[in-house]
């Protein structure tokens, strides 16, 4: 809304610092190998340039680490070991498939329901638990602000998901807005309650190990576009830069506190906005 321009115009730039470090601790853990750097890399070219589904390139991703990581042990094992490491690794996509197959039946929604006359849980719901479904896939994260703009509720496509909050507003005031919140986020509590305990089990097998690994790394790199096309948005002027560059040095140097940080933030655009 343009009364709150000068807000988003000091926060923005702190929020693409906040990411950048996140992504920075997370590649430091990520990048294991050097196999794993290379197909970060490649991940991030393909769908830099190439614009390969974001699907694919991380199950993509990981079945190739899984395959080139695990072939001199698939040439060197007896038999028994094969099949032994085949069962493992069945069962633990099993593992897998059923969590998010649990994910699934605990968020069932209609489809996108475009009638303003059905009621406010199924409109706002429609668009904000199947986006909250998809909001560990990085690129898929903008679906709630897409939606919005292709009806008219937004003047453009804003990929954070915090829109999804405003949306629910637009089309319901304060209850609508909680509401969207909860469906934006509900089902990522509800996926991370029922695998956190599976993902060690999961683990054990090499073979599912390295499928993470890629897959992990796969999901760092399309951040990685993700943010810089935040940024090309959010960094457009001088102070929007300085802002970007002076919250990033104080998380990676003195560990700020983020919530401090995006309060400084909507100071500088304040102060901004009244030199201006």
């Amino acid at each position: 809304m343009p009364q709150a321009q000068w807000l988003l115009y000091g926060v923005k730039p702190v929020v693409i610092a906040i990411i950048i470090q996140a992504i920075w601790n997370l590649g430091r853990k990520a990048r294991k190998n050097l196999l794993l750097a290379a197909s970060g890399l490649a991940i991030l070219i393909l769908y830099f340039f190439f614009h390969i589904n974001e699907i694919v390139l991380l199950f993509g991703g990981g079945l190739a680490i899984m395959l080139i990581a695990n072939f001199p042990t698939v040439e060197a094992a007896e038999p028994e070991e094969h099949s032994h490491s085949a069962f493992s690794c069945t069962r633990g996509l099993f593992k897998r498939g059923t969590s998010r197959a649990a994910v699934q039946l605990a968020g069932p929604v209609p489809h996108v329901l475009k009638d303003r006359r059905d009621p406010l849980w199924q409109r706002v719901c429609s668009v904000c638990i199947p986006a909250g479904r998809l909001r560990g896939a990085p690129g898929l994260a903008n679906r709630p602000a897409t939606v919005g703009c292709h009806r008219g509720w937004t003047d453009h496509a804003r990929p954070l998901f915090t829109s999804a909050t405003f949306i629910g507003y637009i089309l319901g005031g304060v209850p609508g807005a909680l509401l969207a919140t909860l469906g934006i986020f509900l089902p990522s509590f509800v996926f991370v309650a029922i695998s956190n305990p599976l993902i060690p089990k999961m683990r054990n097998p090499v073979w599912v190990s390295s499928f993470l690994d890629g897959v992990n790394i796969a999901s760092l790199s399309l951040m990685a576009v993700v943010t810089f096309q935040l940024g090309q948005a959010s960094l457009v002027d001088l102070p929007t830069i300085l802002i970007a560059l002076i919250s990033l040095g104080l998380l990676l140097r003195f560990k700020v506190n983020s919530t401090w940080l995006i309060a400084g933030g909507a100071l500088a655009g304040l102060i901004y906005s009244s030199l201006v």
